[in-house]
């Protein structure tokens, strides 16, 4: 099938991390042909569906399931609307990207914000950016400046109080801006947030595993069912490998003193 877009879903821990859901993204191209449809065996139940609608079944199956996770992270494509109500009603903290465009307002704030993310970034002083790394890599820590403005306390009828807020994540090099929002108990750590938004990059690292290493890529099938397979066998296989890495990378048990068996003489 072509083109093969999927939206996939991807727990991380300290552990390790691996895929859990998969799901095809079919354009409406092809959910309007009934000739294309029948060719590729794409079931009468399936509909065109965007990316974020194909995320949020899975966040929905994730917490249906009682899968443990606390945060979910993501791009700008999936930005605000019915995955973050899922995620509040569910009490689940989220730092997904948004556009520079995005709408924030503070309330209940010594200093007043109202207007764009971008807008929003130009009120932090020099001094309220400050230097964190996302997460580590092969050539060291990546390091960006960082700031957050936080719009008050949002009472959503949860366990203790959660707050709604902006996270602006500054190239050190030339000042690029990306924009985040957030959800998250009160009194959450920068440190924190900006931990959880480094775990996206946990996905890019499974994708460049999977392609060079299990064949993820090397995929001509042209129907619904051979896609699902193939992904599916990929996904396994990466499971299986996380699951072994783990336990090779795990401390060895401390070594104890044998002891020796006495020797007795007449």
């Amino acid at each position: 099938m072509h083109p093969q877009i999927g939206v996939v879903e991807s727990p991380v821990a300290r552990h390790g991390h691996a895929f859990i859901g998969r799901a095809l993204c079919l354009p409406k191209a092809w959910t309007a042909d009934r000739d294309r449809r029948a060719k590729a065996h794409v079931p009468g139940h399936v509909g065109f569906a965007t990316k974020p609608a194909l995320a949020l079944a899975m966040i929905e199956r994730a917490i249906a399931s009682t899968v443990p996770f606390s945060w979910v992270a993501a791009d700008s494509v999936y930005g605000v609307g019915e995955i973050e109500t899922a995620l509040k009603r569910a009490a689940k903290g989220y730092v997904p990207g948004v556009n520079a465009n995005h709408l924030f307002r503070s309330w209940g704030k010594p200093l007043a914000v109202a207007g764009t993310a971008k807008d929003s970034a130009e009120t932090l002083s020099e001094g309220a950016w400050r230097r964190r790394s996302a997460g580590e890599r092969s050539k060291g820590p990546r390091l960006h400046d960082w700031g957050d403005l936080d719009a008050g306390d949002v009472d959503a009828k949860l366990p203790g109080i959660w707050t709604r807020g902006l996270l602006i994540r500054r190239n050190i090099a030339d000042g690029d801006l990306a924009f985040l929002t957030t959800w998250c108990p009160i009194g959450t750590s920068i440190e924190t947030l900006v931990t959880v938004e480094g775990h996206r990059r946990a996905i890019e690292d499974s994708f460049e595993t999977a392609k060079n290493e299990l064949g993820l890529d090397h995929n001509e099938t042209r129907s619904w069912h051979g896609w699902h397979r193939h992904v599916s066998l990929v996904m396994l296989a990466f499971a299986m490998m996380a699951a072994i890495r783990c336990q090779a990378n795990a401390a060895p048990p401390p070594k104890s003193m044998m002891k020796r068996p006495q020797q007795h003489r007449r």
